[in-house]
């Protein structure tokens, strides 16, 4: 009976792999097997039926593509319901000098076919991480994805060639607190108590306890000049950028908060055509040689005599155009000899020593220079504005 099983088996399964889908399980041959076994006999099975079952499993696992399917190879083979099973389980009935050839034939044939599902099942394990690590892997030789590149804000850009200008030519730069006491930022700058700029139509004050001095935003820079000449001896040459909080509504040309840049220059002898040659040395290497100054008369209390300072527009040469306003001048700063009385709070001779200072909006300077037609496009975050500082 067991050979005419195996002989069955064998024809049916040959005809029955014509007939197959490629993509079905390759062990549906084993369950063909199996439907038929149940009828037959252990005590009749051979060593060459053995052996047929051994190759036509081990052929079923060379087909196997999958993991999945050599599963199911192995648990025709070798599972509960398997030909190797109910052969182990019909030893019982082969005569006992056949029990043990039989027995140790039948664990041979089941130990290859298990040795054969591992191995398989190995080459396929790796065949699958291969193809997953490689759909997975990052390719290093694509450029990677950057970020696209930031850049200076116009106003930075601006306030560091200024500076640079100035430190060229021996100036340092100083810092100070932006949150000052009205004593700095007004007294010891020669600014009366009854200045309009003392008050909080203009000024931003700041909550701090009972301070008898009062405690503001800073609104100029010029605090650092005061405080740095308590704390140095003269000569003194220095510059000090930084940012400025005055009660502004927002405007074309008014924001809360702008940048500003002053300077100072105390020592022996200074006059008033030093601060010109100082101020026209700047203009040049600013805006380019050929820019004409002139300086009209003001009012500022921490200076006497005390001007402000116009350049020839560099848009249209003097002649007139929209940057201007037509008038061929452009207002730039301020500026003046420094008062003695500002010299002697800090601790100064004004017999034994002079000075000069200016002030300068960094911000002008940009709008200037850029023909940018509103401040408050500085403080904007539409991306078609910033992109333009590139």
């Amino acid at each position: 009976m067991w050979l005419w099983l195996a002989r069955s088996w064998l024809i049916s399964g040959r005809a029955e792999t014509k007939r197959l889908d490629r993509r079905r399980p390759v062990a549906s041959n084993w369950m063909h097997c199996l439907a038929a076994h149940h009828l037959i006999s252990a005590s009749m099975v051979s060593l060459e039926e053995l052996t047929n079952l051994q190759a036509r499993a081990e052929a079923d696992l060379l087909a196997a593509v999958t993991v999945g399917a050599v599963d199911v190879v192995s648990a025709a083979a070798l599972g509960a319901r398997s030909p190797i099973a109910e052969a182990r389980r019909g030893l019982r009935d082969v005569d006992p000098e056949e029990r043990r050839e039989l027995g140790r034939a039948i664990s041979e044939v089941a130990d290859a076919i298990e040795s054969a599902v591992r191995a398989r099942r190995g080459v396929l394990v790796a065949e699958e991480r291969t193809v997953h690590l490689a759909t997975d892997r990052v390719d290093m030789t694509l450029p990677g994805r950057r970020p696209p590149r930031g850049a200076v804000h116009l106003v930075m850009q601006v306030w560091e060639e200024v500076v640079d200008i100035f430190t060229s030519i021996g100036y340092t730069v100083a810092s100070g607190p932006e949150v000052e006491t009205a004593y700095y930022n007004f007294d010891a700058l020669n600014t009366p108590p009854t200045h309009p700029s003392r008050l909080e139509s203009d000024t931003l004050y700041v909550e701090y306890g009972d301070h008898p001095e009062g405690v503001l935003l800073r609104t100029q820079t010029s605090p650092v000049q005061a405080r740095w000449m308590e704390a140095h001896d003269p000569p003194v040459y220095i510059v000090s950028p930084g940012r400025v909080y005055r009660r502004d509504a927002v405007d074309a040309t008014h924001t809360p908060v702008f940048h500003q840049m002053e300077g100072l220059a105390v020592d022996e002898n200074i006059t008033f055509a030093d601060l010109k040659g100082t101020l026209s040395y700047f203009i040049e290497q600013f805006f380019g040689p050929g820019a004409v100054q002139r300086f009209l008369p003001n009012f500022f209390p921490f200076t006497e005599p005390s001007a402000e300072m116009h350049t020839s527009c560099h848009v249209c040469g003097g002649a007139g155009c929209r940057t201007c306003g037509a008038t061929g001048w452009i207002e730039l700063l301020g500026c003046g000899v420094v008062d003695p009385f500002v010299l002697e709070t800090a601790g100064y001779d004004p017999s034994q020593v002079s000075g000069f200072a200016f002030g300068v909006g960094i911000d002008r300077l940009t709008m200037i220079r850029y023909d940018v037609p509103e401040l408050r496009y500085f403080f904007d975050t539409d991306m078609r504005v910033l992109e333009q500082y590139q």
